[in-house]
């Protein structure tokens, strides 16, 4: 993004802690740009942003201990403000001279922090309050220059601090919801601090980022691969609005899409907002090639090649595009320059186009790379979308074909967007759409007897899932009233002929993830 002088980013240095993603949040929530860089970026890489302060993260190493994660001393020098965070306080407090031990007494959990401190940064907060901690190691001496600015029972240095120098330290975690005056310290070092106004905003980031794409792309033409979720849909619009006709997006059809979503997504994109939108009806093409295939993985890989296949296709008829744009988010970035390294289990392969700038010879364009998800869900308000657009459920980019498990057939699919519509329809009836994070309905590969019209019935089964989370790392069930359920159950049974038993998923993730398959 590019920048000026009140939106010069925060950098969050990563190492390796839990809940990096929600210090940049915290930050950000206090209308004020914030990057996470791994804890290995150079001081030069660092500088290259242009930072206004620095906050670095927990994390689960010990200082004193060897080998322990260190950023380049140089950080420490480059003489804007710097807040160190649990594992950064003790970073912080050694790197400068002071020293670090075990702790004789280790905290985990709430603890009550005790502080006097009036102008500085725990201004505000109340004398006596409550925090998380989550250290078995603690600052045992200061560095010099600092002083001690708050402290709990087993405590003595839980907030210290170098006015002068614009250091300051605390042992907790202010991110979290535990720490329920958290957020008054990120404003308090923000705003009182590092002197940010609080101009980071979706109105300035949408005139911020379409003079950054207009500049990007000049007189070039730019190809969007639109699915109808919220990622790619306010890609979309943000483009559009920024080099207008210069944008064509491409839907494909596969066949595995929800009720009525072909027609919303023309409807919204080509009518409401007169994009060149270019309509690809491939469902024979995918089913035939879906036929007989039950493994999940095969469905997948099927599904992510053959439409790659079918959009290049397409850009070939359109002839020359010189950009491919993507709705790539903000945590896929971090999570690819993880401060962690290392090789991670690939739980399912994921569903995109990024193969294809290789073989089309096109440059990428990802305008919501730095932003997270519901910041994308507050952009698309901003750009005027429907609210059924912008708070719209997650949708897997294999659509119902990893929700039809077992064997795929257009008989199928048809029985699962009944269902599926029905279940959605009733959350939404009830108030309850927007408390959930993922609502969904399984076609499940075996069949029930049932006795409906007091004649026998053999007919498939579906399972009802709905879960709450913050960013689909984890996520637990959602408890639903038992009336809502009943009404699903109800309905589906009714008004779907090929389903006469309705089951509902109360597996958390972990063990299972979100998706069946």
């Amino acid at each position: 993004m590019s920048q000026n002088p009140e939106s010069k980013p925060i950098i969050v240095l990563d190492f390796g802690a839990q809940y990096s993603k929600l210090i940049a949040r915290r930050v950000r929530e206090a209308n004020v740009f914030s990057l996470i860089l791994p804890y290995t970026a150079s001081v030069d890489e660092i500088r290259g942003h242009d930072p206004s302060a620095i906050i670095l993260s927990g994390g689960p190493s010990s200082a004193h201990a060897g080998g322990a994660p260190k950023c380049e001393h140089g950080v420490f020098e480059l003489g804007i403000p710097i807040l160190g965070i649990c594992y950064g306080a003790q970073l912080m407090a050694q790197e400068l001279g002071g020293e670090v031990q075990p702790a004789e007494k280790r905290e985990y959990g709430i603890a009550h922090l005790t502080h006097t401190d009036a102008t500085g940064l725990l201004a505000g907060m109340d004398p006596q309050t409550q925090v998380w901690m989550s250290h078995g190691d603690l600052v045992t001496q200061l560095p010099s220059g600092f002083e001690a600015i708050g402290q709990t029972e087993n405590c003595p240095y839980a907030a210290f601090a170098n006015p002068a120098a614009k250091m300051y330290a605390v042992q907790f975690h202010p991110e979290v919801i535990h720490t329920p005056q958290g957020a008054k310290i990120f404003a308090n070092f923000v705003h009182a601090i590092v002197g940010h106004d609080a101009s980071w905003t979706m109105g300035s980031f949408v005139d911020m980022e379409v003079e950054k794409i207009r500049e990007t792309v000049g007189q070039k033409r730019v190809l969007l691969g639109l699915s109808g979720g919220v990622d790619s849909s306010v890609a979309a619009a943000l483009i559009h609005k920024a080099i207008g006709d210069q944008l064509t997006c491409v839907f494909v059809n596969n066949g595995l899409l929800r009720k009525g979503e072909p027609e919303m997504v023309q409807q919204v994109f080509r009518d409401n907002f007169h994009i060149d939108l270019r309509y690809v009806d491939a469902e024979l093409r995918f089913l035939t090639a879906l036929e007989g295939i039950t493994e999940p993985e095969e469905k997948r890989k099927i599904i992510g090649g053959l439409f790659i296949d079918v959009f290049e296709e397409e850009a070939t008829q359109l002839g020359h595009m010189d950009f491919l744009a993507q709705g790539t988010l903000y945590p896929d970035v971090i999570e690819s320059t993880s401060a962690t390294g290392g090789p991670s289990a690939t739980i399912k392969s994921h569903h995109n186009v990024g193969g294809l700038p290789e073989k089309m010879n096109m440059e990428l364009l990802e305008p919501l790379r730095e932003l997270f998800k519901d910041e994308v869900r507050a952009l698309g308000r901003e750009l005027g979308l429907p609210a059924d657009v912008v708070n719209r459920h997650p949708f897997p980019g294999p659509g119902l074909g990893v929700r039809c498990i077992g064997a795929i057939t257009k008989a199928r699919l048809d029985t699962l967007r009944e269902a599926d519509a029905i279940f959605i329809d009733e959350i939404a009836k009830a108030g309850l759409y927007g408390d959930i994070w993922q609502a969904l309905v399984d076609l499940l590969p075996v069949r029930s007897v049932g006795v409906q019209g007091d004649e026998r019935t053999y007919e498939e089964v579906c399972s009802l899932r709905a879960v709450t989370s913050e960013d689909a790392m984890t996520a637990d069930w959602y408890r639903f009233p038992p009336d809502v359920l009943a009404r699903c159950a109800n309905r589906i049974c009714n008004e779907v002929p090929r389903i006469n038993r309705v089951l509902y998923d109360i597996t958390s993730k972990p063990p299972g993830t979100i998706e069946w398959e």
